[in-house]
């Protein structure tokens, strides 16, 4: 369409979302006048914009994890005190599952549509604008409302969750249910914990009939994309399995050699490993013409065969749950399966690399927000939250024996007002007096 200057070649014609511009417009004025009205709206439609990407994600995922397991569970929803520094860790464990995870998932699909796209030229490409924003929206608007970020805080972050996503902290047997109640709290120690405590969640609390009608519908899904795939890609599916089997040689030894994480570590590298040897499994389809020309073709059946993978594991699931209705008793033998799929799966290991990635678009971000506030003094912080934190000085905590530079403002304000009101009545009884004098 863009090829025949039709206007439905755009990415979009225009946001109906700008319309909701319009009543807020409408009640600033009337409340504050126009000047000051438009500048409110218009001033903060930067950071509202991603504010309210983030909050619409919430009610989704709350909806989304309703309708999936039937329990209705607290979403927070990232509005912390705003002198209180939220570490990334912290950041993670809250919105790992509602917000980041779908943001990967998004990041990955546009991958596949950017590397499809490629092929047509720029003509056949459209610029996906809004996606690519409420993906970056859902990974960094915590970052973004985060107040004062100074480097001493960047590089405990940048430890503290490097240590949260190598830790081994709750990987032990004896130490299920300790993990689900961590989980519970959200107390988690590690990255293994905090995926291992909402796994037993799902599949130990909540109603098993959504969980199948959930595990049936993405069966189908399935199903539908494997028929209309062309088998040129499905072919690279036999490399993938060569690769699992190997992975779970490397996971079954790291679950009788004591929990020994080298093995654990092996599971990833065994992947990246495969790739010399593709051409041994399917010969050389895998790099002819060239492996940059296959690459969207790798993409989506590693996509493709990552989904399938989930899917197997969910039905694994359902008939351990099916198993243990039957015959009830002590949890501890389904959360036992919970556990040993939890690893055999990959869902550990694909939350690792989740887990790396947000690191380093936290730690880049981060890092750009600390410059901008160095740079430009505190503009960052001034503009998106408020002038009372932006007002402290280098080296000095907020309200540290003082009190809001608000109320010092009142006080200044009212002690004004006071020595006019007392100018005022100094002048008029002078006069009352002069006036007295002289009848």
């Amino acid at each position: 369409l863009a090829s025949f200057g039709s206007t439905f070649g755009t990415e979009w014609i225009f946001s109906m979302g700008l319309l909701a511009l319009v009543p807020q417009v409408c009640e600033s004025v009337l409340e504050h006048g126009a000047v000051k009205g438009f500048k409110e709206v218009f001033s903060g439609a930067f950071a509202a914009t991603f504010f309210y990407i983030f909050q619409n994600k919430n009610i989704a995922s709350a909806m989304k994890e309703g309708t999936k397991t039937g329990v209705a569970r607290y979403f927070f929803t990232g509005r912390p005190p705003a002198n209180q520094h939220q570490t990334w860790k912290d950041i993670y464990v809250m919105y790992s599952k509602s917000h980041y995870r779908p943001a990967f998932t998004l990041m990955v699909a546009y991958a596949i549509y950017a590397a499809l796209a490629r092929e047509g030229g720029d003509d056949s490409r459209l610029s996906m604008l809004l996606v690519i924003v409420s993906a970056l929206a859902w990974v960094l608007t915590p970052m973004l409302f985060s107040p004062l970020p100074r480097w001493l805080l960047i590089r405990q972050d940048l430890s503290d969750f490097g240590a949260f996503i190598v830790g081994v902290a709750g990987s032990s047997e004896s130490e299920v249910l300790e993990v689900q109640e961590r989980g519970r709290r959200g107390t988690v120690r590690s990255l293994y914990e905090c995926g291992l405590a909402e796994e037993l969640r799902t599949w130990t609390e909540a109603s098993l009939l959504p969980l199948v009608l959930c595990a049936t519908l993405k069966a189908i899904a399935g199903v539908f994309v494997a028929a209309v795939l062309p088998a040129e890609v499905l072919d690279f599916m036999a490399v993938y399995l060569v690769a699992l089997s190997l992975s779970w040689v490397a996971v079954l030894i790291y679950f009788i050699a004591g929990l020994n994480n080298t093995m654990l570590v092996l599971s990833f590298l065994v992947w990246p490993a495969m790739l010399p040897f593709a051409n041994k499994v399917i010969g050389d389809r895998f790099s002819n013409p060239s492996f940059y020309t296959r690459l969207p073709e790798l993409l989506i059946s590693l996509t493709v065969f990552f989904y399938s993978l989930g899917v197997v594991k969910e039905f694994a699931l359902i008939f351990c749950r099916l198993l243990h209705s039957l015959a009830p008793r002590d949890t501890r033998c389904l959360s036992q399966c919970v556990r040993l799929c939890f690893v055999y799966f990959f869902v550990h290991q694909q939350q690792v690399v989740e887990a790396s990635v947000i690191l380093g678009m936290d730690f880049v971000f981060t890092v750009s927000l600390a410059a901008v506030d160095k740079v430009l003094c505190n503009i960052h912080t001034w503009f998106l939250l408020n002038g009372e934190l932006a007002r402290t000085k280098k080296g000095q905590r907020y309200m540290e024996k003082t009190t809001t530079f608000f109320e010092m403002d009142s006080l200044a304000l009212d002690r004004d007002l006071w020595r006019d009101d007392e100018d005022e009545d100094v002048a008029s009884t002078m006069a009352s007096a002069s006036s007295v004098r002289r009848g």
